[in-house]
């Protein structure tokens, strides 16, 4: 069962970011933190299990998985084997949301028992976010990045 979670929709994109409405990125993210660069913070096994398998979930549009793309922010895993992951899109208003559940269904199963996407807004996703290795994929798809 997925659960789609957002911000609350008063929270204006524009408002401080220091405040409280603002979900908070949890500080295990698998989300790089500048071009390529990774958080260097440690994944447990079954957090790096999650993320593998989420390798599987390419980007409609794009071409390229989730997680080369940084939009995974973070990743929980709970006793029971339920995984709750953090996850933005390229844009609030894609309309794919339903393509990438059902992708993220199918990449998981078997890895954890059930999972729940919370889709984040903020910070909000950038070029910035992408992977060494998904730069290269999208040059070899032609994007200049």
């Amino acid at each position: 069962m997925i659960e789609n979670t957002t911000a609350d929709p008063a929270v204006s994109m524009d408002a401080d970011p220091e405040t409280p409405e603002y979900p908070v990125v949890p500080e295990v993210s698998a989300a790089p933190v500048a071009a390529g660069e990774s958080v260097t913070a440690e994944l447990t096994a079954e957090q790096e299990d999650v993320l593998e398998a989420l390798r599987d979930v390419v980007d409609p549009e794009l071409g390229i998985n989730v997680v080369d793309l940084g939009l995974i922010y973070g990743v929980d895993v709970d006793a029971e084997r339920i995984a709750t992951i953090d996850m933005t899109l390229t844009s609030a208003a894609c309309p794919l949301t339903d393509v990438i559940e059902d992708q993220a269904r199918e990449a998981l199963e078997g890895v954890v028992t059930d999972f729940r996407i919370n889709w984040v807004w903020m910070p909000p996703w950038g070029p910035e976010s992408i992977t060494d290795d998904g730069r290269e994929q999208l040059r070899a798809l032609g994007f200049n990045i």
